[in-house]
């Protein structure tokens, strides 16, 4: 069982994801490594998790994929931001922004 200081906040995972992608393409496992560095390694992202929620930023029109080569050689597919994902992020931190301020509420004044 993962750490518990290492899982992700449900509903924040595609929010992680367009921001590390804001900068530019990259493929699954870097990005799931650049969370992980941002986040002094408090944050990890698992496969079964990175990927389903890629394939539905795929879906939403959120992201899109082109297939390369990575620095190791290997056939990889790198993800890129959307305009529509771009606008979907603002979105998503808005949302963010928002609960957190009513958590912080909530703790502070009960």
């Amino acid at each position: 069982m993962p750490d518990a200081k290492s899982e992700l906040v449900p509903g924040t995972l595609i929010m992680l994801v367009l921001r590390v992608l804001e900068p530019g393409a990259m493929h699954g496992y870097a990005i799931a490594q650049r969370i992980r560095q941002l986040s002094s390694d408090a944050l990890r992202v698992e496969e079964g998790s990175l990927y389903p929620a890629l394939q539905k930023m795929l879906l939403k029109g959120w992201v899109r994929a082109d297939w390369g080569i990575s620095d190791t050689g290997r056939r990889v597919r790198s993800y890129r931001l959307t305009a529509a994902g771009r606008k979907q992020l603002q979105a998503e931190l808005a949302d963010y922004k928002h609960v957190n301020q009513a958590i912080q509420l909530v703790l502070k004044l009960a």
